[in-house]
């Protein structure tokens, strides 16, 4: 009987959440003539996408939207600059992180469930701590996997950044100024790194401001200090007049010898990785074995 309204108390918040994302209450006044004011907000990231949408913020965004609207904009500085490398906004990672917490407080019941239909009684009582344990986990789950997809990115733009690097002294070494050489540069390339320079670039020509300005700024952004830098070394050239081709050169081949120690780097790691699969593998492999003959020799006595 308990089990039964459990379950019936599961459904009904399910169908409860699923309604409120097709009739979501309408905005106050308040909220509404607010809201063009907070999008405008530096801190918020302004290319944030929402067609990389995944299961659990579509799932979460129900919830989301009952939560109160100032929440996604509390998050931590670290946070907040992840979501920008991303390009994703903060109401989405809201949505993922309360989807998953929600998963971990509904993983119990439908365990106990499951084992209640093949027979296996569990106590209730022992449900709640598990299943509030592991919302507690999942709440903070996507943060981690935000931090480790932030990283990847900021490595794929360290990476792109040698190779802007070099087409921008391609085009200063055939008469292009600095401002036509980094937008040649920016159009060449492809992928994610980019289409954020090009992103940069494009605002700072709207806007009529130095484009070695707006890459220190992306490069502030993204937590990537290497584009700092070359960004200041082509404001140099901007400004007072230095010879900036031969310094972005050599820039270029540092970060290329960067790239290579930290491929050497991760490349040991993997090896290291298969190391330890190898000798689980093996243990594995030797109890399969040895399990016949343990068991007979014990059972013989």
């Amino acid at each position: 009987m308990t089990m039964a309204i459990a379950l019936g108390a599961g459904i009904g918040a399910g169908l409860c959440m699923i309604a409120r994302g097709f009739w979501p209450p309408r905005l106050s006044l308040a909220d509404a003539l607010a809201a063009p004011r907070r999008g405008n907000r530096p801190a918020a990231p302004l290319h944030a996408t929402s067609g990389n949408e995944g299961l659990l913020s579509r799932v979460g965004r129900p919830i989301a939207r009952a939560w109160p609207r100032d929440t996604p904009r509390q998050l931590s500085d670290p946070v907040r600059n992840d979501l920008a490398v991303l390009e994703r906004s903060p109401e989405q990672h809201l949505a993922e992180k309360l989807a998953s917490a929600l998963v971990g407080l509904l993983l119990v019941p439908c365990v106990v469930a499951l084992l209640g239909l093949g027979g296996v009684d569990l106590p209730l009582l022992l449900a709640p701590g598990p299943a509030i344990l592991l919302a507690l986990a999942g709440f903070f789950v996507p943060d981690l996997a935000l931090h480790s997809e932030a990283a990847h990115r900021r490595r794929d733009l360290r990476r792109a950044l040698s190779a802007f690097i070099d087409l921008t002294v391609v085009a200063l070494a055939g008469g292009s100024g600095v401002e036509g050489a980094l937008q040649s540069a920016a159009l060449i390339g492809d992928g994610p790194a980019f289409r954020s320079i090009r992103h940069a670039l494009d605002g700072a020509r709207l806007t009529r401001e130095a484009p070695w300005t707006a890459l220190e700024r992306l490069g502030r952004e993204m937590g990537v200090p290497e584009l700092e830098e070359a960004a200041a070394s082509v404001g140099l050239s901007g400004t007072e007049g230095a010879r900036v081709r031969q310094s972005l050169a050599a820039r270029a081949s540092s970060l290329r010898s960067h790239r290579r120690a930290d491929a050497e780097a991760e490349a040991h790691m993997a090896t290291q990785r298969m190391t330890v699969t190898m000798v689980l593998l093996l243990i594995g492999f030797l109890a399969f074995v040895l399990f016949p003959a343990y068991v007979r020799v014990f059972t013989s006595l």
